[in-house]
């Protein structure tokens, strides 16, 4: 079991060079939360709707999830939906972190429930500074709700 003052960070992102570049850009800013990852769909609702229950996952929900939406297995707009559709986690903010610009995702992911879309970028001094938004917005600014 992990025990943390500080609720983690969800991220669900199959791909590795992104998931360690997003590390290294929250590690920059100091983020005290465990960042968790999930490589696809299927263990991010494994997790989610049975937290607690696997000795490696915090027994805390996450503060918030970054979500990709293109993930082999089930996809993330099905995670997002599956989210805001159930009672005990629908509180939980989403970020949609995608590659997509596609306006029909966005809207997609808006209607689905999604808190806010971001777009990945390419470079990695754009990914600090989104980083950097996401922590000060999400983590500093926004109150959160208590959801377990």
């Amino acid at each position: 079991m992990i025990v943390s003052t500080h609720k983690p960070i969800l991220v669900v992102e199959d791909s590795v060079e992104d998931f360690t570049a997003l590390g290294r850009a929250f590690r920059k800013h100091a983020l005290p939360n465990q960042l968790l990852r999930c490589e696809d769909g299927d263990q991010a609702l494994e997790y989610l709707l049975g937290y607690g229950k696997h000795a490696n996952w915090p027994q805390q929900l996450p503060a918030f999830v970054l979500l990709d939406l293109n993930l082999p297995g089930t996809d993330g707009r099905t995670v997002l939906e599956t989210l805001k559709r159930d009672a005990r986690l629908q509180s939980i903010p989403v970020i949609i972190f995608s590659t997509s610009t596609n306006n029909r995702d966005i809207e997609d992911c808006y209607r689905l429930g999604a808190n806010s879309y971001l777009t990945k970028p390419i470079e990695y001094a754009a990914l600090e500074e989104k980083t950097r938004l996401l922590v000060r917005y999400w983590l500093n600014t926004s109150e959160l709700p208590l959801t377990n």
